[in-house]
């Protein structure tokens, strides 16, 4: 393809781009092919002469549309918001159009240089203390791929950190904290570093927050077991419930054991502190008096494409200490000299992508006040969706709402004889005939032992009518499912 060729097929990509958006409302939510769909439709092996591109755009449309999920559909309320603004995708267009590895300043300067100021520019605009700005030139922020390698990388640097103070401690005593609400990334780094993890029991009292005392009881139980716990993972809007663990509480018990590196991960509903008026009840106070790392990720509800964590770091020596491997090939001036970051040593991998230019692009694009009206919306429409679930005779609400989430179950008001084994039957009945359609996509989840259903909004297209058309769809398929037990609950009794 020479450039000409380029840019004809460029221009019938954008064109095709922007009627796949705006014609999201009338495609099916969910892909309806069935699991090796694309290995039947595909050739066996690769063409031995290249082929005309027209085709290869052709067969995109023909073969791999119909095997999305749409996760900017305005009917999509499963698992977290995602992003894909045109803003964000000329950036990876302009990204893709030169290859920048990234793996030191001066194989590409500017890709270096523009993350260090998009890092600061989002610290700012979060409110986060400035000890997590870049120009401190002592803590610092990277974007890193996923929640999962920020909470990889964090614990990373914590156990050197720790071995480094504790040299006689042998790695399997070592302990990762995490609760029974935080999200399998936790469990994952244990399992990948072969580290113990102890998953700290929280409860509906407590909104599935953890509290200070259970860390403290915990501290206790493993350092009189001969156990070193050296990091906890705190979340702020977990996965399931949207709990925020009471990270001031946290702190309050932490401060009696510095060795513990309180890693905080706000993956979803760190982007809310954009907002100010969420700062406090979401615990940012806390995260900047004490915490030693902070994820939140803006491909979830930032307007920014995957990939794109952002980690922020109090000690940026923490982290280049752990991960600092610098052979000779790799050696530059402005390394040796220290006058320039070198991110490969904040990552886990040595190569990274330009990820920094799609933040540039959308946060100018948007501005500040875009992306404050984009979140208030996303809330505005879960507070009058909570509030009808409140008001509701079928259904309720298992936990209190959390931003743009809420979760709940069906529990008719004239079944209140219902025992929870009951109810979570009911529910799972009631959740298999909203997956079983492709106009809508909600999520399930388990908050000790009640089987209850997640409701997420945050698609940049989802109005006030779908989620009264979401509503409308609930109480169908609801009152279908009661109608269908209410024959089973009465021969049982």
């Amino acid at each position: 393809m020479n450039a000409e060729q380029f840019r004809r097929a460029g221009y019938q990509a954008i064109d095709r781009i922007c009627d796949y958006h705006v014609t999201l409302r009338d495609r099916p939510v969910l892909s309806q092919v069935e699991p090796g769909y694309l290995r039947k439709a595909l050739p066996s092996s690769a063409p031995t002469e290249g082929e005309d591109f027209q085709l290869i755009a052709d067969d995109y449309q023909k073969y791999i549309i119909p095997g999305l999920t749409h996760w900017q559909h305005p009917s999509f309320f499963a698992y977290f918001p995602t992003s894909s603004t045109f803003e964000g995708i000329l950036a990876e267009l302009y990204t893709s159009s030169t290859s920048n590895p990234g793996f030191n300043w001066s194989v590409s300067p500017a890709c270096t240089e523009l993350e260090a100021v998009v890092m600061d520019w989002i610290a700012q605009l979060l409110g986060l203390d400035q000890s997590f700005y870049n120009i401190s030139e002592v803590g610092g922020g990277v974007i890193q791929p996923s929640a999962s390698e920020s909470a990889l990388v964090a614990t990373v640097a914590a156990r050197a950190r720790y071995i480094h103070e504790h040299p006689q401690v042998a790695m399997e005593n070592l302990v990762l904290y995490t609760t029974t609400q935080t999200h399998s990334l936790g469990k994952k780094a244990g399992l990948i570093l072969g580290l113990k993890v102890r998953a700290l029991g929280v409860t509906a009292q407590d909104d599935f927050a953890l509290r200070g005392d259970t860390l403290k009881v915990a501290l206790e139980e493993d350092m009189n077991a001969g156990f070193h716990p050296f990091i906890l993972i705190g979340t702020v809007g977990t996965t399931s419930s949207g709990a925020v663990d009471r990270l001031d509480e946290i702190a309050d018990v932490a401060k009696h054991y510095p060795f513990l590196w309180l890693h905080v991960d706000a993956a979803w509903a760190g982007v809310a502190f954009v907002c100010p008026e969420y700062r406090e009840a979401y615990q940012l106070p806390a995260i900047n008096s004490y915490v030693d790392s902070f994820c939140t990720s803006f491909y979830k509800w930032g307007l920014i494409q995957f990939d794109g964590s952002c980690l922020w770091v109090r000690h940026r020596k923490h982290l280049t200490d752990a991960l600092d491997v610098t052979p000779e090939f790799l050696r530059t001036r402005h390394g040796n000299a220290g006058t320039a970051i070198d991110y490969r040593n904040w990552q886990l991998g040595l190569g990274k992508r330009f990820r920094s230019l799609k933040f540039w692009f959308v946060l100018r694009a948007r501005g500040v006040k875009g992306l404050q009206k984009y979140i208030s919306d996303g809330i505005k429409l879960n507070t009058k969706f909570a509030q009808s679930i409140y008001e509701s005779e079928l259904f309720s609400v298992v936990t209190k709402p959390s931003l743009a989430m809420t979760v709940f179950r069906l529990a008719p008001k004239s079944s209140t004889q219902l025992s929870t084994p009951e109810l979570n039957i009911l529910n799972r009945a009631f959740y298999a005939r909203l997956a079983a359609r492709n106009d809508i996509a909600l999520t399930q989840t388990d908050l000790n032992g009640v089987f209850c259903i997640r409701m997420v909004i945050g698609a940049e297209q989802t109005l006030e009518s779908d989620v009264d058309r979401a509503l409308a769809l609930m109480k169908s398929e609801a009152d279908g499912v009661v109608n269908e037990m209410r024959g089973d609950w009465r021969s049982q009794r």
